[in-house]
C-alpha cells in the first residue's frame, strides 16, 4: 500500500525525489511499527489515533527532535488522505495527533558593553552625516523602535521637550516612547547639523537632498558601527530592538510597560525576551558562582 501512495505522489501529484524519498523512509518506519517489526499484517481500517501517538512517543524517546516528529506524523496524516480517497479507511486517525511543537529560536541580541563601546565612541561632531549615522543607532537602541518605523519618524512627531517621540507602527497603530536626555542632546545637535546644510524634511532622519534614508542604507550602518565596536553573528537593525528589550527587562521594567513600547499587540510576542533573561541570568549564574563551576567533587563532603 506504502508503494502505491509513493507511486501517486511521484506521477499524479509530481512531488519531488527528496520529497517522496522522505516520505518512503518516515511511512516504512512507522509500518514497521504498526505491523510489530514485519510479524503481523498492517490493517489500515483498525489503526487508532492512540497507536499513532504511542509510536509518536517512541520516536520522541528514541531520541528524535520535534522537527522530524513532526514531519513524520504529517506523513502519515498524507497517506490516510489518501487511503481514505481510495475507500481503505473510513477516518484518518492521524489528523487528531498533535504535531510537536518547535523551539522558537530566542532573538539575537547584542551585549550591553558592546554597545556601550560603540555609543561611547567618537564621532565627528561637525559632519552631519556622522552625527545622523550615530544618532540612528541611538535611537534604534535607545527606543525599541522597528527600522520601517525609524524610516517613517517624522520631525514633527519628534518632541524634545517632553522627552518622547510618536511612532507609526504595524496594523496603522501609533504609540509614543520616551527617551532620555542623552538621545535628547544628539536629536538638538543633529537637527542644527541638518539645517545648517539645508536638507530639512517631512522626516526626521533625512538624505542630504532632505529625502528619507533607504532600508538598506540604515542596514549598512548598523552592521558597520556593530562589527567595529566587536559585535558578532546577526548585526542588524532588528537586533538592536532586541537588545532594547533585553535591557529593559534586565534593567527590572515590567513585561506590559516593555510590550507598549514595542508595540506588541500580544503579551505573548513580549514573553520571549524573558527567555533571553532567563538564559543570560543562567549563563552569569555558571561563570560567577563557585559551586556552579565546580567539576565532580563528592556529596555531602
Amino acid at each position: 500500500m506504502i508503494e502505491q501512495f509513493l507511486q501517486y505522489l511521484t506521477h499524479e501529484r509530481n512531488y519531488s525525489p527528496h520529497t517522496v524519498s522522505a516520505y518512503a523512509r518516515d511511512l516504512r518506519q512507522w509500518h514497521e511499527y504498526a505491523g510489530a517489526g514485519g510479524r503481523r499484517a498492517v490493517d489500515y481500517a483498525s489503526v487508532s489515533s492512540a497507536d499513532i501517538r504511542l509510536w509518536v512517543v517512541s520516536l520522541a524517546d528514541a531520541g528524535d527532535a520535534p522537527r522530524t516528529l513532526r514531519r513524520k506524523v504529517q506523513a502519515v496524516r498524507a497517506l490516510f488522505r489518501w487511503l481514505m480517497r481510495r475507500g481503505v479507511v473510513a477516518a484518518n486517525p492521524a489528523a487528531d495527533v498533535e504535531l510537536a511543537r518547535l523551539d522558537k529560536p530566542l532573538p539575537h541580541f547584542v551585549r550591553e558593553s558592546t554597545l556601550d563601546a560603540l555609543l561611547d565612541s567618537d564621532v565627528d561632531r561637525d559632519d552631519m552625516v556622522a552625527v545622523r549615522d550615530r544618532l540612528l543607532v541611538l535611537m534604534l537602541y535607545g527606543t525599541g523602535m522597528r527600522r520601517a518605523e525609524l524610516i517613517g519618524l517624522l520631525d514633527s512627531a519628534v518632541d524634545v521637550p517632553n522627552r518622547q517621540l510618536r511612532v507609526h507602527g504595524k496594523r496603522d497603530k501609533d504609540r509614543v516612547i520616551p527617551f532620555g536626555d542623552e538621545l535628547a542632546q544628539w536629536i538638538i545637535h543633529y537637527r542644527e547639523l541638518r539645517s545648517r546644510e539645508h536638507c530639512d524634511g517631512d522626516t526626521f532622519f533625512t538624505r542630504r537632498d532632505g529625502k528619507p534614508l533607504y532600508p538598506s542604507y540604515i542596514y549598512k550602518v548598523v552592521h558597520r558601527d556593530l562589527s567595529a565596536a566587536g559585535g558578532s553573528g546577526q548585526l542588524s537593525p532588528h537586533v538592536l530592538r532586541h537588545s532594547f528589550a533585553t535591557a529593559m527587562l534586565n534593567g527590572g521594567a515590567q513585561l506590559g510597560a516593555v510590550k507598549e513600547l514595542l508595540g506588541h499587540s500580544s503579551l505573548a510576542t513580549t514573553q520571549v525576551y524573558t527567555h533571553v533573561t532567563l538564559s543570560e541570568l543562567k549563563q552569569n549564574y555558571k561563570l560567577a558562582h563557585p559551586r556552579a563551576i565546580k567539576k565532580g567533587g563528592d556529596y555531602g563532603s
